[in-house]
């Protein structure tokens, strides 16, 4: 057994080296080993000392021959001297082949070489004292000291050995006559270099002892890895940075039927076959392919020995980084599998794969991590997490069936896998949540294009037992940094960027922001509230009026969500709908929205309908059709005054369980409305098919298509053409002004919804509204007179001033005037006009800077034509108002559905 004074590190690898002490640094080169490792340190430092005696020899013939030739001229003293320094060049030659010749022990050797030190010390001495007067020439006196204290760099590694060396130069320096302060400057020096001495022998014997060691354990390494490889049961491989064999075992050659030196160079992943099952080849192919390019740690990957159809092999292996990251290449394993150990292997793998995709599952997702985040450190480059949420999946299940579902994931599986590549490692967590790990990816931008190609991808329809499916995925991207970031830490922040990607609307990506985390815990709260909104009566519909175009008569309302909350005070829609939808509130909320808009509709007239919205959720439920049905018969409504209003989103689905939904619905009674069309993705063949019975054009096409140069009158136009030809009727939304109304009134809209008529109510004045307005078979014959747009200045009498307006229409009944002031409805006023005079009117509107008012008496557009010029001027033109009317509605000066609003409130 191996025993020393460190022989614990060497013998048990565990405890560590320590610098020794002083006094065992003082008798270590002088007492006997105590064992095989204090041998070994021992006989280096002895052969450098033995290395060094000829530079010890050849200062002492250097210095020797100084003093002779100075003493030569001074007297008889040369003589005895030179017998002197001839014995210590003999006693010098005589230790020289002793260490070399004899087999002295470290110990000896080192005694040996410190009685020779004592006998030359002497010698110099005698010299010293054999000098006489002779010893006050400068010369004499450096060649004295010089030539004793030849063995203080010589045995500078070892403390005793220079104390002695030292101690016999200041002897020498002390018996030679000097009136200068030679010894006290040399203890000076000589404690310097004691100290100096000791410094640096503790540090050698230190650095020796760690050097032994890790020679024993590399030896223990040896013959463990050489008894391994002899077993047969497995073999080491080593490649450098490009890939490239550097290592093979004898074993490994063996199998591959070729020589080691012929392994050498070539890339380690032509030289196997991964396992011949096809089912796993390409998995394992990735997976192998991955870890190899991404230089990512792997383990137990399976491939199939070449030459042998019964013999497989469980790779594993590690990436090698120096100090400053760089990619040194990679290290590791290949074990024999046995019959009974593939078994386990395929048990093992089962237990770390989803048995659905192939894919890692959470536990082993985790594993994988926690080693990037390791190998980020390593390699000191970032490491990416990326959250993988697909959207609409679950209305899949839902309506085709988990087979379906189970066939889908697989589908974006091989997609998600297909984007990725060997840049990141995808996994599935569970239901249709999916993460990506990309080791060594840190640039935004490189994520981003990822990012965007994995959207892309999974987008695309799916064709699955003859249905067509779409569904879209949201991601939320993370990045670590090198050893400042935990596996917990960054999961949690992929989660909440793929939360705020949710958030905005689906179908994107977010990078983690550390604001987020706020947004996160509002997100959080808000979801909890909610919870409690329903039992709080914190929920609220309000209703917006929906009129015909022509007669400004209501005929319909639709029900919009408000929740009321108790401390952040009105929550706009935009902000409730999502989170029900992602909280999972939605079939209740959505459910309540229903009864309780059909049981407020039951209260209103016969001929004024209800309009209820069925988010894509709500839709996808089987049982949609008679939760509507039992709805209805609560609240004894008439089937045909309900309308529902869905989304494109729902036509992303499996078309033919859409149309079958929608057919249902149709079966009912009930009216079903295409909300914000044109926004969305769904196709013209959708309107072909489905039973819709009216288009809801967007406000986005409505807002500013009165503007010069817009286009949106004419998509408008296109709309509204388009529903005319499948019978459709059609709902412009979103009008806020006089000239946008008149746009949608020209271009033949049926129906008008926005705040120029009305914004949301409570349901009281919805039902006093409703009971004031007429049913269309009374205003058939409703007709008002065709306005003119018309841009002339004039003047408004009010109250006794004069106020300059801006005439924007007019008809004989009214006119639409601009003006700095709003005078109440129902004032009396006199609009002048150059052309025509004074006009007695009464205002019936008033709001942003825009007046309606009503003539007292019929008005004649005539009187608004120029003059003719008396002395031969150019016929003036008659304007086009004069001429015969179009058969077009146009707008009133004055809203009946404005005048009812304004006299309710």
């Amino acid at each position: 057994m191996r025993k020393g004074r460190f022989a614990g590190l060497s013998d048990r690898g565990q405890e560590p080296v320590t610098p020794p002490g002083l006094a065992e640094l003082l008798l270590f080169d002088f007492a006997p080993a105590l064992g095989e490792d204090d041998e070994r340190a021992a006989r280096e430092r002895t052969r450098t000392v033995h290395l060094s005696l000829p530079l010890l020899a050849g200062s002492h013939l250097l210095w020797g021959s100084v003093l002779i030739g100075s003493l030569a001229t001074g007297g008889a003293a040369a003589l005895p001297v030179a017998a002197l320094l001839a014995t210590i060049l003999l006693l010098d030659g005589l230790l020289w082949l002793a260490l070399k010749r004899s087999a002295l022990k470290p110990h000896q050797s080192m005694r040996l070489t410190a009685a020779h030190g004592f006998a030359t010390a002497g010698l110099w001495l005698a010299a010293a004292l054999l000098a006489g007067p002779a010893a006050e020439s400068v010369i004499v006196k450096a060649a004295l000291i010089a030539g004793a204290g030849a063995g203080i760099p010589v045995f500078f590694t070892v403390p005793l050995l220079m104390m002695l060396a030292t101690t016999a130069t200041l002897t020498v320096a002390a018996a030679l006559p000097s009136e200068e302060p030679v010894v006290p400057i040399g203890l000076a020096i000589g404690f310097l270099l004691v100290w100096l001495c000791v410094s640096r022998s503790r540090h050698l014997l230190f650095a020796a002892r760690q050097r032994l060691a890790l020679e024993w354990q590399a030896e223990k390494a040896r013959r463990f890895v050489a008894d391994f490889e002899a077993s047969g049961r497995g073999w080491f491989w080593e490649t450098n940075a490009d890939g490239a064999l550097t290592y093979v075992s004898d074993p490994l050659a063996a199998h591959l039927g070729l020589a080691p030196a012929e392994l050498i160079g070539r890339r380690f992943e032509d030289v196997l076959l991964l396992d011949g099952a096809e089912e796993d080849s390409d998995d394992n192919r990735r997976t192998l392919g991955f870890h190899l390019s991404a230089r990512f740690p792997f383990a137990e990957v399976v491939v199939r020995a070449p030459a042998a159809e019964d013999v497989w092999w469980s790779l594993s292996g590690s990436p090698n980084f120096d100090d400053y990251g760089r990619f040194l290449g990679f290290r590791g394993l290949g074990t024999n599998l046995s019959e009974q150990r593939r078994s386990e292997a395929e048990t093992s793998k089962r237990a770390r794969y989803d048995s659905l995709t192939n894919l890692p599952n959470r536990a082993m997702m985790r594993d994988m991590l926690d080693s990037a985040l390791a190998n980020a450190d390593a390699r000191r480059r970032g490491c990416a997490l990326m959250m993988i949420d697909l959207d609409r999946f679950k209305q899949v299940n839902d309506t085709l069936g988990h087979p379906v579902g189970d066939k889908l994931l697989k589908k974006v599986a091989a997609r998600l896998t297909q984007v990725l590549g060997e840049d990141g490692q995808v996994g599935r967590l569970g239901g249709d949540e999916f993460e990506a790990i990309l080791p060594g990816i840190e640039e935004e931008g490189r994520l981003s294009e990822l990012a965007r190609r994995l959207i892309e991808q999974v987008s695309r329809p799916y064709k699955i037992e003859g249905h067509e499916i779409r569904i879209g995925t949201s991601l939320g991207i993370a990045v670590a940094l090198p050893g400042k970031t935990l596996a917990e830490s960054l999961i949690k922040d992929a989660d909440v960027a793929l939360y705020a990607a949710k958030r905005d609307g689906r179908g994107t990506f977010r990078f983690f922001a550390q604001e987020m985390h706020a947004l996160a815990t509002e997100r959080q709260l808000l979801e909890k509230d909610l919870r409690l909104a329903l039992a709080g009566d914190q929920l609220q519909l309000l209703y917006q009026p929906i009129v015909d175009s022509v007669s400004e008569e209501v005929v319909a309302f639709e029900a919009l969500l408000r929740w009321h909350h108790p401390v952040r005070g009105l929550l706009p829609p935009s902000l409730v709908i999502p989170l029900a939808e992602e909280s999972g509130l939605m079939p209740r909320i959505g459910d309540w929205v229903l009864r309780t808009a059909c049981a407020e509709a039951a209260k209103w007239p016969s001929h004024i309908r209800v309009a209820v919205n069925l988010s894509p959720l709500q839709f996808g439920d089987p049982a949609l059709a008679a939760t509507v049905t039992g709805t209805l018969a609560a609240s004894k409504l008439d089937p045909e005054r309900l309308e529902l209003e869905i989304n494109e989103a729902v036509f992303l689905a499996d078309r033919s369980v859409t149309e079958a939904t929608l057919e249902r619905l149709r079966g009912i009674g009930v009216r079903l409305a295409l909300d914000n069309f044109g926004t969305g993705h769904s196709g013209l063949g959708h309107l072909r098919d489905a039973p819709l019975d009216k288009i809801k054009i967007d406000q986005s096409f409505v807002r500013g298509a009165a503007s010069r140069g817009s286009r949106n009158g004419a998509i408008v136009r296109a709309i509204v053409v388009l529903a005319e030809s499948l019978g459709m009727d059609t709902t412009a939304e979103g009008a806020e002004t006089i000239e946008e109304l008149a746009l949608i009134r020209r271009l033949g809209c049926s129906q008008v919804q926005g705040f120029i008529f009305a914004r949301p109510m409570p349901a009281e004045e919805a039902l006093k509204l409703a009971t004031e307005s007429r049913p269309s078979a009374e205003v058939v014959g409703f007709s008002r007179p065709p306005r003119h747009r018309l841009i002339r200045n004039g003047r408004l009498s009010l109250d006794g001033r004069d106020l300059p307006v801006r005439l924007r229409n007019i008809s004989a009944g009214g006119a639409m005037i601009e003006c700095e002031e709003q005078p109440a409805p129902g004032t009396p006023v006199s609009l002048d006009l150059e052309e025509a005079g004074n006009l007695a009117a009464e205002v019936r509107w008033s709001q942003r800077g825009q007046v309606g008012l009503h003539f007292a008496d019929a008005f004649a557009l005539g009187r608004l034509a120029r003059k003719r010029r008396r002395s031969g001027a150019p016929e003036m033109l008659m304007p086009q108002y004069l001429g015969p009317q179009p058969d077009l509605p146009e707008p009133g000066a004055a809203s009946p559905l404005a005048v009812k609003r304004r006299r309710t409130a």
